[in-house]
């Protein structure tokens, strides 16, 4: 009879530790926030999404050599001489057409290293966190701004001006040197 009780007493106890936190929960106001229409404020140094203004990329692809896991892919073309790509927003002068950018966010580790080594600061991380796609083809972020014909057009002037250059030096090589007069010779004077 004695363990009986004993083991009453220990259940109800046990029951009442229980109900000590649900009562005490009971009259504190809820917390809930009503997501998606109302979003936690985010830290101010939160690493999310990455997003590129190409307005101001040049090209580099020292982004894409600081990234530990390859998610980012840059692929340029030289300008020829009569291309005007525009300035940066402070200042640089693009000389590269940037035919792709491509960010795979499913890959992406979100270091940021990706973002400091870039010298017109056009790659940063955003507050942008909420970005769950049913395909993962769908996290493969593209950059670019050129049409696939416009890259076309401008790998083909690129090769074009290449092929002019190549003619034009072998013309150079294959055009007859003329012969240098020859010089005077010095008389050996004795004394």
């Amino acid at each position: 009879m004695k363990q009986y009780l004993k083991n009453t007493w220990d259940g109800i106890f046990t029951v009442l530790v229980g109900m000590k936190i649900t009562f005490k929960h009971l009259f504190t106001p809820a917390v809930t926030i009503q997501y998606p229409d109302v979003k936690v404020a985010l830290p101010e140094r939160v690493r999310n999404r990455l997003y590129v203004n190409m307005d101001d990329c040049i090209g580099c692809d020292q982004c894409s050599r600081a990234c530990p896991v390859n998610c980012i892919e840059i692929e340029t073309v030289k300008s020829i001489p009569g291309d005007d790509l525009g300035i940066t927003s402070n200042g640089k002068k693009k000389a590269l057409w940037v035919t792709k950018f491509d960010i795979d966010i499913a890959k992406c580790c979100y270091c940021q290293l990706c973002v400091f080594p870039c010298p017109t600061e056009c790659i940063y991380m955003t507050s942008v966190y909420e970005f769950a796609e049913f395909e993962r083809s769908n996290l493969n972020y593209k950059f670019a701004t050129l049409t696939d014909t416009e890259v076309l057009e401008k790998k083909a002037n690129y090769e074009k001006m290449q092929a002019e250059k190549e003619a034009q030096k072998a013309a150079a090589a294959a055009k007859p040197k003329p012969e240098a007069p020859a010089a005077p010779a010095q008389e050996n004077k004795t004394e």
